[in-house]
């Protein structure tokens, strides 16, 4: 599946390409917001170094075969405004899993759907994906109301999913079918 380059998407006025050091900023500002570190992998009110770190993590994703790790960028600034991961583990199952997170001054503004949209779009067409899954907890709103703009549909609550901050968390299952696409 990493045979395929690591692709920069254009979605309008945003873009997606590869995490960059210069990224680091953007990562402390997410790591400070009391929601991003609960719905990602950003660390909690991350130093500079531990940003750098984290930014590193997101770089080697592609070439260890984990996913393709995509700083949402500003079209013009090229500011990262946020990050999408497109993650691997079950691609020969036909599968992968996508999770987003942008930055507070982004949220509203359409950034995480453009996003959203754009990876599954090239994940669907590019890599073959036929399934492309998608864990959003009951009480993130904003980020169902994403998900379901994109044409994710949601098929249920799995009890339980995953361990976040310590405690184990239900997730809604959402997916996004290659034949759901226009």
């Amino acid at each position: 599946m990493t045979s395929v380059p690591f692709p920069t998407l254009s979605a309008g006025p945003i873009r997606l390409r590869r995490f960059q050091l210069h990224d680091v900023t953007a990562v402390v500002a997410a790591g400070a917001d009391p929601v991003t570190p609960l719905v990602s992998s950003v660390p909690p009110n991350c130093s500079a170094p531990e940003a750098a770190a984290f930014v590193e993590r997101q770089r080697h994703s592609f070439q260890d075969g984990t996913g393709y790790s995509f700083a949402i960028a500003d079209a013009r600034s090229d500011r990262a405004l946020g990050g999408l991961g497109l993650w691997l583990r079950d691609a020969d199952l036909g599968r992968t899993s996508v999770g987003y997170w942008v930055l507070s001054e982004a949220r509203r503004t359409g950034v995480a759907g453009r996003a959203l949209d754009a990876a599954c779009a090239w994940a669907h067409r590019t890599l073959g994906i036929p399934r492309i899954e998608l864990y959003v907890e009951p009480w993130n709103v904003a980020s169902i109301r994403t998900a379901e703009h994109v044409g994710f549909v949601c098929e249920g609550l799995v009890r339980s999913w995953e361990e976040v901050d310590g405690e184990r968390r239900d997730m809604l299952m959402y997916s996004l079918l290659a034949s759901d696409r226009p």
